[in-house]
């Protein structure tokens, strides 16, 4: 081609025009109040756990879906009855600007026994002795757990020792956690006479014994401030596990209702409660924290379902939704059975994708019509 590029560069230009416009295709302006900034820690600015813990949510991956947990219950902790406009039929006391800014969110704490073998139980006495959480739900270990180890300690071994070996030194393993036999003993010949009292009690003077009125007992007797259970008998805090007698607490009841028979426990009571404590909270919104899943996850969201589901949820686990088990499920599915209402603030923090959020962003997109993500 005379004075201008051979005819198969100028192709190799009108084709590289193109595959640009297609590989550089516009990009649509992205509001900076939905989609944040990526931005980590700068640790220059020194070390600074709030700081640390506020930039997870614009990290990026899982730290993110962290943030995303932090900032719900922050939701939480800062929730006030004066954030809400007064409904036309409350009370004069409802009115009252003073009442309604001390008003706030109720707190329930669920959580499985093996956080209580491990360290995270001083976290969980932290927060019940500052009054920070008003319900507790755990299992048999997760009260066990906690009076043993006023009693003895729990040491750290491995995941790979073998359980026939253990077992002939007389040594349990939980994960990489050592509970010796000796520490069962202790707990034994510290419990049976506080069940002789309680019997007793419950002869002479007509008690009634739920599986909370029991925990609430032996929190007193253990009076030891680095237990939870002391603090909650101290604070006031409801301490629930329907599941009493799954654990070693199980096999101490066994061992003294055949030495010494009588000793009841009524657990229709203390799901009456239980679901009480979610039906009862008048104009206050309720947010539920579970760690872990199973019993402690279901109980709490169940009582939640009496009073049209929980205003706030985070769950952190590892378990999956495919097996349709109750510990993998995602928070939507407790919308659709009302323990969560459908306006609430919920988070999950897995392994796994919340899928939560991506239906929050499908949502938004099919709404604004963006065809693109």
């Amino acid at each position: 081609m005379e004075g201008g590029a051979p005819a198969g560069e100028q192709r190799d230009r009108e084709t590289l025009g193109a595959v640009r416009s297609v590989v550089f295709k516009p990009s649509i302006s992205l509001e900076e109040k939905r989609f944040p900034r990526v931005a980590g820690y700068d640790f220059n600015r020194g070390l600074d756990l709030l700081g640390l813990l506020d930039s997870m949510s614009s990290t990026g991956f899982q730290a993110s879906n962290l943030g995303d947990a932090i900032e719900v219950v922050n939701q939480m902790i800062d929730w006030r009855l004066s954030h809400e406009t007064p409904a036309e039929d409350c009370s004069e006391e409802e009115r009252n600007p003073a009442y309604r800014e001390s008003v706030g969110c109720k707190i329930f704490l669920g959580f499985t026994s093996n956080l209580v073998s491990s360290g995270i139980r001083e976290i969980i006495r932290f927060l019940v002795q500052h009054q920070m959480v008003e319900v507790l739900v755990t299992t048999a270990g997760g009260i066990e757990e906690d009076l043993i180890k006023c009693l003895a300690p729990t040491y750290k071994g491995d995941f790979s020792l073998p359980g026939a070996y253990l077992r002939s030194k007389g040594l349990n393993r939980i994960g990489n956690l050592l509970v010796p036999n000796d520490n069962y003993c202790k707990f034994e010949d510290w419990i049976m006479p506080i069940l002789d009292q309680m019997l007793l009690e419950q002869t002479t003077e007509n008690t009634v014994w739920t599986p909370s009125k029991v925990i609430a007992r032996l929190g007193k007797e253990i009076n030891v401030e680095s237990s939870y259970l002391y603090w909650a008998y101290k604070n006031g805090v409801s301490v629930y596990c329907p599941a009493l007698t799954d654990g070693s607490l199980g096999d101490m009841l066994y061992c003294h209702s055949v030495r010494n028979p009588g000793l009841l426990v009524d657990i229709v009571q203390d799901i009456r409660a239980m679901n009480g404590e979610a039906i009862h909270v008048g104009p206050r919104k309720t947010g539920v924290i579970i760690l872990g899943g199973g019993l402690p996850k279901h109980h709490i969201c169940n009582a939640n379902m009496f009073r049209n589901g929980a205003d706030y949820a985070v769950y952190i686990n590892t378990a999956q939704e495919f097996d349709g088990s109750d510990s993998g499920a995602q928070p939507d599915e407790a919308i659709s059975w009302g323990k969560i209402k459908g306006s609430a603030k919920t988070i999950k923090i897995s392994q796994f994708r919340n899928e939560k959020v991506v239906n929050k962003l499908q949502q938004w997109v099919w709404a604004t019509d963006l065809k693109w993500l």
